[in-house]
């Protein structure tokens, strides 16, 4: 019993921990936005680290476990890295440059919901609203795609005063390109959740043909890395923007390579393992809570009415999927189960019943 109580604990202060990691890289992402790091710079910088850190553990952890590579498989990597690399990251610097480190957290949780939406329109997921758990499925993505518009389209009053009366007047004065930023930045984030969810449904059958997964995630972060060096090779041609000139941009790129895309990815794994994709995900909304605290102590950022409305949709939407999603699997696994039962049943009344005498 002390050991199942210790067991729950390692996963509630892992998951904790882990949320923690995720909103502190809002916040230090945020932070080498403020500072300079150029948008393309520091995704490169990003991969780099994470691609020195997970190759070596794929080569030697995946020996034996590696299937023989292909060139559909190449490209399928190829496309994996455009997805949930090279768009996801891309969107969410554009997006966090214009918005806050808070919707950019608030904005992530409709990603199962528009997960749930892709595998849909692909038929790798079904929606029976005849059930309760079709129905909760259903509704949790009209209840997350709303709160994600509310955010985009509706800012609000600020709900904590935090400004200067001086910075007020300006704010006032600039209103209206301070909105079409707003606007402009939840719109990239809602790319980002859209590329982080097809990254999601277009990743599950090719981790089927290529089980490996260290080695899966090490292809796409080499690709990534390639496809932003492209991109850079046109849009960051001063080689001072590729110079660490501070502490400080040390500390924001170190921290998204080791802790973002090393540390992050080996406890969220164990915490899976343990605790299984769902209540992992349930977690998800305390990184929005932790990021809006320290968004603002340390950036200052403020709190709109607009954006609160729109996460509690996002969270409500968040766990009616995950609802579904967990009911729908209990369903499914008594329906296997059924049969067998019944098979066993009817074995036992047949070895139970008179046998004719010869």
């Amino acid at each position: 019993m002390g050991a199942m109580v210790t067991e729950k604990v390692k996963l509630l202060v892992a998951l904790l921990t882990l949320q923690l990691c995720f909103a502190g890289f809002h916040i230090v992402s945020r932070l080498a936005l403020n500072i300079g790091v150029s948008k393309v710079v520091y995704p490169v910088y990003r991969n780099l680290i994470a691609l020195l850190l997970l190759s070596p553990l794929a080569y030697l952890l995946e020996k034996n476990q590696r299937p023989p590579l292909t060139l559909s498989l190449l490209f399928q990597f190829f496309l994996l890295a455009l997805l949930g690399i090279t768009a996801t990251q891309g969107f969410y610097l554009l997006g966090l440059y214009y918005a806050s480190p808070t919707f950019a957290s608030a904005m992530q949780n409709s990603v199962p919901a528009i997960t749930f939406v892709l595998a849909s329109a692909l038929r790798l997921e079904e929606a029976n609203i005849a059930r309760r758990d079709g129905l909760a499925k259903v509704l949790g993505t009209i209840a997350s795609v709303g709160g994600a518009t509310v955010i985009t389209l509706y800012k609000g009053p600020p709900l904590l005063h935090m400004q200067t009366q001086g910075v007020t007047l300006e704010v006032d004065q600039s209103s209206t390109k301070n909105v079409q930023n707003w606007t402009w930045g939840c719109i990239y984030l809602l790319g980002h959740c859209l590329s982080w969810a097809g990254w999601m449904v277009f990743q599950a059958p090719v981790v089927k043909k290529y089980p490996a997964k260290l080695t899966l995630t090490s292809f796409t972060c080499f690709f990534g890395l390639i496809q932003f060096l492209v991109i850079a090779a046109f849009t960051e041609t001063d080689l001072e923007k590729w110079k660490i000139k501070s502490s400080e941009e040390l500390f924001t790129i170190l921290y998204a390579g080791i802790v973002a895309s090393g540390f992050v990815i080996a406890l969220q794994t164990w915490c899976i393992q343990k605790g299984g994709p769902v209540f992992v995900a349930v977690f998800q909304p305390i990184q929005t809570v932790l990021v809006a605290v320290m968004a603002a102590l340390i950036l200052g950022d403020q709190l709109y009415f607009g954006g609160v409305i729109g996460a509690i949709l996002i969270v409500f939407g968040l766990y009616l999927v995950l609802w579904g999603k967990t009911n729908e699997k209990k369903v499914s696994e008594t329906s296997l189960t059924k049969p067998l039962l019944n098979a066993e049943e009817e074995n036992k009344a047949t070895d139970l019943a008179p046998k004719d005498i010869p």
